[in-house]
């Protein structure tokens, strides 16, 4: 029997799956023009498409403006990979290799991110680059190298050049090259080729009725000259086969994990995980983020003694020392920049009850003043000296280019700080139609499709409540057993904040209350209620699509002032601007009726993970009952 990998069948098999591939990027999202919905089309349509499969990424080198010793990182996902340490060189040589799961709607963004490495602490990042796996194979299948400018994240100038090389494997070689691979490990004479009693050792292994029922048949169909062997070309060919019509492993051989139901991403899963546990890979894993895989020896000393934590989830990720998201538009993880000297603050206050006594004793109003006191300082001309090192510090994370105004425009801080865009910088998902909702705010996002949900994966203060939120002069009937989003706003984010719906302003309520922090620290504290304690308007909306819509914008640490632009009487539509936090980092919570709205399923299972969703203004955040097709856009 014949093993069927001919030059010519594999070059067959590899140009009909470029032209899959060709065919899915064809029928990707793209942004609509001028405000249209021309470019708006089904989720649906997409997933029925998506490509599955193995990108072998290979970092090969990169040509940098300065000598110093080099480190690159690969972020896929939720997984991130580092290289080794180059010389002492502005040319460093990694030849780093990494095979990384393409999913069946799954990521397909890679970012690579260049270090220099002359710190004990923390290394620095000097320049990053983004490919888009599925395109850079369309455009060179046969795996050349090409370079790609490195960027500075803080200017968008280019630092360096960086060279990559990268290729798919076709689903079916991946299948028979696993087949063999696992085959070989029974060869106990390395003949290549195998007897029945070797086969067989291998199929009871997999301990299932259907290997140990198959084990025969397969070996007879391969053993066409009955001589009592065969080769393992030709058993993995059959294998592979069989697998794939009726699996005969169900679960990994190296890690024991489970397998899913899709084939292609059960075979896929147990080819990278033998080659993790063959050591065949040459970039180091088990990172979150770029920066965690980046840090130097001291960082990983003090997580080996627990002083530094990376994680994500309620009982780990939000006790971490370092706060991880998950950015919507890539679907990878994220660390939010926060100065560790303020994290241990915040834990010795808001995860204790001796500090949240103190906060009793008086630090509310501490907390009150120095809020003003900061305020103040922010909007004097002197304030605008704080920019340039702002910048600095969230150069990864502020887009300059999106921003309305050069920055010799801003006379104070707080002018930076409550910034405009320029127009169209925010699409805002389908603008025409009224029944499907948007994200408020550039953010870090929770959704909970009902308020026990959220009590039980996010929001811990043992009193929260929707008539807690509301106050006594909203009645909260209506909301009680609704849906609610969280928009949390860091420091580094646009800040002004937008209607998620379209509708008619019924009225404004303030509630005045304590300026406590809403980083997830606190709202994960059960020893204090954040959002029903804090300062806060509260705008109810009324529509035709949700029925009333509860948006409240909370104050915070650093934030005594909430700005609205609008009045009560007005028409908004969803992606309109609503109003403005000034300096420090904030919230806004809406609050939906009961079945008025279905949430987005990504933004829900993250939520349900305790993971907050990194998202932009105008993303899509849900649509009203009856459900209707998604409709997004591809920033």
């Amino acid at each position: 029997m014949g093993n069927g990998n001919s030059t010519e069948t594999k070059e067959s098999r590899r140009s009909k799956m470029r032209q899959k591939i060709k065919n899915f990027r064809s029928r990707r999202l793209r942004r609509p023009g001028s405000g249209s919905v021309s470019g708006l089309v089904s989720q649906r349509s997409v997933s029925a498409e998506d490509f599955a499969g193995i990108a072998l990424l290979t970092l090969i080198g990169a040509e940098m403006k300065f000598k110093d010793k080099w480190l690159a990182c690969v972020s896929f996902g939720e997984q991130t990979f580092r290289s080794g340490i180059s010389d002492s060189t502005d040319k460093p040589i990694w030849n780093s290799e990494k095979k990384l799961l393409m999913e069946k709607n799954g990521p397909s963004l890679a970012r690579i991110s260049v270090f220099e490495t002359n710190r004990l602490l923390k290394n620095n990042i000097v320049g990053y680059c983004e490919l888009d796996l599925l395109e850079f194979v369309v455009q060179e299948p046969d795996s050349t190298c090409k370079s790609f400018d490195l960027l500075d994240p803080a200017s968008s100038n280019v630092v360096g050049t960086m060279f990559i090389s990268c290729s798919v494997e076709d689903p079916v070689e991946t299948e028979t090259c696993f087949a063999k691979r696992i085959l070989s490990i029974v060869d106990y004479d390395e003949d290549g080729t195998l007897s029945f009693s070797e086969f067989s050792d291998l199929m009871n292994a997999f301990g299932n009725v259907v290997a140990a029922d198959k084990k025969e048949e397969l070996f007879k169909a391969a053993d066409l000259n009955g001589d009592g062997s065969v080769t393992i070309d030709e058993l993995a060919a059959l294998l592979a086969v069989q697998q794939e019509q009726e699996p005969i492993i169900n679960s990994c051989p190296v890690c024991g994990e489970a397998l899913q139901l899709d084939k292609l991403n059960a075979m896929i899963h147990m080819t990278l995980c033998f080659d993790e546990g063959t050591g065949n890979q040459t970039m180091t894993g088990g990172f979150l983020t770029d920066r965690q895989a980046s840090y130097g020896w001291m960082f990983k000393l003090s997580e080996w003694t627990h002083l530094s934590t990376y994680d994500v989830g309620l009982n780990t990720g939000s006790s971490a020392s370092h706060i991880v998201v998950i950015d919507r538009k890539t679907k990878r993880l994220v660390e939010e920049l926060i100065d560790s000297k303020i994290v241990m603050s915040m834990r010795a206050i808001y995860q204790s009850k001796i500090g949240l006594r103190l906060m009793d004793q008086g630090a509310k109003e501490i907390l009150q003043n120095l809020s003003e006191k900061q305020g103040k300082k922010m909007n004097t001309v002197e304030s605008a000296q704080n920019i340039p090192s702002f910048l600095e510090f969230f150069k990864d994370q502020i887009n300059m280019a999106e921003v309305k105004y050069p920055l010799d425009h801003f006379k104070t801080f707080n002018e930076f700080f409550i910034r405009e865009l320029k127009p169209g910088a925010r699409p805002i998902a389908c603008m025409d139609q009224d029944d499907v909702a948007v994200s408020a705010a550039d953010c870090r996002l929770m959704a909970f499709q009902s308020v026990d949900d959220s009590t039980r994966f996010w929001i811990k203060g043992r009193k929260f409540s929707i008539k807690g939120l509301l106050g006594k002069d909203v009645n909260s009937d209506a909301f009680l057993d609704g849906s609610l989003v969280i928009f949390r706003l860091a420091p580094q984010d646009y800040h002004r904040f937008h209607s998620p719906v379209t509708g008619v302003i019924e009225k404004f309520v303030n509630v005045s209350g304590s300026l406590y922090t809403v980083n997830p620290i606190a709202v994960n504290s059960k020893y204090c209620n954040v959002f029903t304690e804090n300062k806060r308007t509260i705008v109810i909306i009324s529509t035709e699509e949700f029925g009333k819509v509860a948006f409240v914008a909370i104050g915070a640490t650093m934030v005594g002032s909430i700005a609205f632009v609008r009045k009560e009487g007005d028409h908004v539509k969803k992606g309109d601007e609503l109003g403005y936090f000034s300096f420090g980092g904030s919230t806004v919570i809406c609050v939906f009726e009961k079945d008025s709205i279905k949430i987005d399923e990504d933004l829900l299972a993250n939520s349900a993970r305790s993971l907050e969703t990194l998202v932009t203004v105008g993303m899509q955040l849900g649509v009203s009952f009856p459900k209707l097709e998604n409709c997004v856009i591809e920033p």
